[in-house]
């Protein structure tokens, strides 16, 4: 618990960060708990440090109904993610954990997959508004893992790593999925797809369909992706796409 505000801390941390960097050789920064000190503050740290890449967790509540339920307007919640970010430097490394795509694909797998399209028709999350700046992820160290704070529906995971790794954003692994829970074949083939096609957190987003029990998106005009129960949406691809990764409740061609 040290005072961010304080020149001394603020120089000395600043010494660290590069004797990491140009001694040790780290290249990116995550900040824990970022909405436990200002943006100002981090900002003075990446911008003496020049990292290749930063990442923000700010970690807040998304707003509920009172069915217990995310509502489908997570707008605030994003622009605090935003916001961070634009207060770092928008045109700098400065990126933010997409907590609100977090969230809402949570709740979305669960049968309730017209979440997965905003009112505006894009994603609901970070990436629906600024996906070069949102780094996705199913599940990390506090929300799964022995903490289980907030964690993934843990049959549905893979959903989630085919939602996140063909879409807009720079999406993230969880080592315990990974390593642990032998999804590494899966993964691996959806990572493959992701590099072979060249989907990066760009990437042109557009959602066929959004249903309960079906989510369907076109990524770059290369790839397709399918969450859900449902098997009848041969007729929604175009001549010339073919199946290469399938698995419980999810498809890619």
């Amino acid at each position: 618990d040290i005072d961010h505000l304080n020149p001394r801390v603020q120089k000395e941390l600043v010494e660290w960060l590069n004797w990491l960097r140009t001694d040790v050789g780290f290249d990116g920064w995550r900040f824990d708990f970022a909405k436990g000190y200002s943006a100002d503050v981090a900002k003075i740290y990446v911008d003496r440090s020049e990292p290749s890449f930063a990442v923000a967790e700010i970690w807040t509540s998304l707003a509920y109904g009172g069915d217990g339920k995310p509502n489908l307007n997570q707008d605030p919640h994003r622009q605090e993610l935003v916001n961070w970010v634009n207060k770092v430097g928008g045109s700098g490394p400065a990126t933010t954990f997409d907590f609100t795509t977090k969230g809402i694909l949570n709740v979305a797998v669960e049968g309730e997959l017209w979440r997965l399209r905003g009112t505006d028709g894009k994603a609901p999350g970070m990436i629906g508004w600024w996906p070069a700046k949102a780094v996705t992820f199913v599940d990390n160290h506090d929300t799964g893992s022995t903490q289980h704070m907030w964690p993934f529906p843990s049959d549905r995971v893979m959903q989630g790593y085919a939602y996140i790794l063909t879409h807009p954003g720079t999406p993230c692994i969880f080592y315990d999925h990974f390593f642990d829970w032998g999804l590494k074949e899966e993964i691996d083939r959806l990572v493959s797809i992701r590099t072979r096609q060249g989907i990066h957190s760009e990437s042109k987003l557009q959602i066929m369909e959004a249903d309960a029990d079906l989510y369907l998106a076109e990524i770059d005009g290369e790839v397709i992706v399918k969450l859900g129960p449902r098997y009848d949406v041969g007729h929604l691809i175009p001549e010339g796409f073919k199946v290469v990764a399938h698995g419980n409740d999810y498809a890619v061609w």
